[in-house]
């Protein structure tokens, strides 16, 4: 008898399957240029307006390669930079019409998927499925940074 799949590949297999059926989703509503990094950043900017350093905090890289990462999105529509009503020596990262139109695309494609799932294998075993996947990311030890693990909730 063949040992049961390592859980981990299973989880990371899972995660690169559904990306490859979000992106081809979401090329098919007109956003086919998302970069690896786009939708972290939509999520956070969804919920108001971030400094650079704030985003570079919660993506856990460099200012520096945030600020890439903005100045692609910016060009592509994605984000626009404002200044900050709070500091006028900042500017604030929003998420521009480009950006909230892709996050509406993406949570229907993430309704639509999850539905699928709960047809095929139950609403049951979708629910058990969250608790596994829900620990597996950290609620038990710490794991996910809080505030970028609130976006996903």
């Amino acid at each position: 008898m063949q040992p049961p799949s390592d859980l981990g590949i299973l989880v990371l297999l899972a995660y690169q399957g559904f990306v490859r059926l979000l992106h081809e989703d979401m090329a098919q509503h007109g956003y086919d240029d998302l970069g690896r990094s786009d939708g972290v950043v939509m999520r956070v900017l969804n919920g108001g307006g971030r400094k650079v350093s704030d985003l570079a905090r919660l993506l856990d890289i460099t200012p520096q390669g945030t600020a890439q990462i903005v100045e692609d999105m910016e060009r592509r529509g994605y984000v626009v930079r404002r200044p900050d009503p709070a500091d006028a020596r900042a500017r604030l990262v929003e998420l521009g019409e480009r950006g909230r139109g892709a996050i509406d695309a993406a949570r229907a494609f993430h309704r639509r998927f999850e539905a699928r799932m709960a047809r095929r294998h139950g609403v049951d075993a979708i629910a058990g499925f969250r608790t596994v996947l829900d620990d597996m990311a950290g609620a038990a030890g710490g794991g996910l940074d809080r505030e970028l693990r609130a976006l996903y909730l």
